[in-house]
């Protein structure tokens, strides 16, 4: 049966959505965590150790944190393979062009394939710099996720980086919230008009959020 689903279109929008929502939920919740790094280094670097102790002593140092790892390249892994079968899915069904144009998409729906290349590409970045410290500037400074943060939002080349990654996670989630609720049945026409409206609300919040950590950094605000 599981293989049943799984080759359906339905079931693969399914997995896509379903994902999508478990990344959404942890983007708002990582959000949070970073603009903890308004309140001093102290506070930050105390969350970044928290996060490694969480659950002790029921679970062991850093059990949990591995545990959110794995549930995250799960969704990553099935939201991508998802997207990626369907869209070759719906390249096979039509492969010659349609004699009428079709009514031109939002600039999120015709950017969603390149949005999400865009952020596979600054997860495997974004881990190398402040998880692994591979391709930190600088001295990569195990356990003080301030300092790295500020060392990585002291190059032109981190700020843009990050800001364009977070450019595009705005859109990705601003038509990715809308379809998800579509395919998981929780759009109708009454609903459309809150649903766009709460996703839009979450790209802007998420988006704003992200990105006014290295504006923090390069204004001083953060130092």
């Amino acid at each position: 049966m599981a293989r049943t689903v799984w080759d359906s279109t339905l079931g693969k929008k399914t997995v896509m959505a379903v994902s999508g929502l478990i990344m959404l939920l942890y983007l708002v919740v990582h959000m949070i965590g970073n603009l903890k790094i308004f309140f001093g280094a102290g506070e930050f670097n105390d969350y970044g150790h928290w996060l490694r102790v969480v659950g002790e002593p029921f679970m062991h140092y850093e059990w949990t944190l591995w545990l959110v790892r794995i549930v995250l390249v799960v969704a990553v892994v099935a939201h991508a393979t998802s997207a990626y079968q369907l869209s070759r899915r719906d390249i096979r069904a039509r492969p010659s062009k349609y004699v009428h144009k079709k009514p031109r998409a939002s600039y999120a729906t015709r950017t969603m394939r390149w949005g999400g290349i865009i952020l596979g590409l600054f997860i495997v970045w974004h881990i190398l710099d402040l998880t692994t410290g591979t391709v930190h500037p600088g001295g990569f400074q195990e356990g003080r996720p301030y300092q790295n943060v500020v060392d990585t939002f002291s190059t032109w080349y981190g700020n843009v980086v990050y800001i364009v990654a977070m450019l595009a996670l705005g859109l990705h989630i601003r038509h990715g919230f809308w379809s998800a609720a579509q395919t998981l049945g929780v759009g109708s026409r009454s609903r459309d008009r809150a649903l766009k409206t709460v996703a839009n609300f979450l790209a802007l919040l998420l988006t704003a959020g992200f990105i006014a950590v290295p504006v923090g950094v390069m204004t001083g605000v953060v130092s």
